[in-house]
C-alpha cells in the first residue's frame, strides 16, 4: 500500500510498468512507435501540411472532373466530313490531338481546383489555429475570405457577394460533414 492514499504512483518517463505480456525489448519498440505517432500528429496539425495535402487533393479532383467532362465532348460531324474530304488528319494524329487536349484541360482544371483548395484550407487552418477552436465559424470565415479573394477582380460588391456565397457553401458542407448520423442496431 502506498504511503499517500488516493495518490497515483509516479514513474520516470520511459520506466512505466509494462502491460502484461510485454518485455523490456518491447518497451523500446513501443517508445519508437509513440515518437513516430507524435511526429505524424504534429505534421497533420501543421497548416503547411494541411495546405499541401489540400493542394494535391484539389488538383486530383480538378483533373478527374476534367477527364470525366472531356468524355462527354463530341466532335461535330460536319467538321469530320470536311476533314475527310481534305484528308488532312490521320486517325493516329487525331487521337494524339484529343489526348493532348484532354491533358491540357486536366492540367488547367487541376490547377484551378488546387488554387481554390489551397486558399480555403490554408485560411481555415490559420483561423482555427488563431481561435483555438474547431467549429463551423472557421469554415464560414475562411469561406468568406476565400470567396472575397477569388472575386476580387469584380469590384467590392462582387467580392462581398463572392465571400457571402462561398461562406454559405462552406457552412452547408461543414454542417453536412458534422451532422449526427443515426445509430444502426
Amino acid at each position: 500500500m502506498s504511503a499517500l492514499p488516493l495518490v497515483p504512483p509516479l514513474f520516470p518517463a520511459g520506466k512505466e510498468p509494462l502491460p502484461p505480456g510485454f518485455t523490456e525489448d518491447d518497451r523500446q519498440v513501443m517508445l519508437q512507435n509513440k515518437r513516430m505517432q507524435n511526429y505524424m500528429q504534429m505534421g497533420m496539425e501543421s497548416c503547411i501540411a494541411k495546405t499541401v495535402m489540400a493542394a494535391g487533393m484539389g488538383f486530383g479532383m480538378g483533373a478527374f472532373i476534367s477527364l470525366m467532362s472531356s468524355s462527354f465532348a463530341y466532335e461535330d460531324p460536319l467538321i469530320r466530313q470536311q476533314q475527310q474530304a481534305i484528308g488532312a488528319i490521320s486517325t493516329t494524329a487525331k487521337a494524339k490531338e484529343i489526348f493532348a487536349e484532354m491533358g491540357r484541360g486536366m492540367w488547367r482544371s487541376g490547377k484551378g481546383f488546387a488554387k481554390v483548395t489551397v486558399l480555403f484550407a490554408g485560411t481555415e487552418c490559420v483561423i482555427e489555429s488563431y481561435r483555438a477552436r474547431n467549429d463551423i465559424g472557421n469554415a464560414i470565415a475562411a469561406g468568406f475570405i476565400a470567396g472575397g479573394v477569388l472575386a476580387r477582380n469584380t469590384g467590392p460588391r462582387g467580392a462581398l457577394w463572392g465571400g457571402l456565397g462561398f461562406s454559405a457553401f462552406s457552412a452547408a458542407i461543414d454542417l453536412f460533414l458534422r451532422r449526427e448520423t443515426p445509430e444502426e442496431d
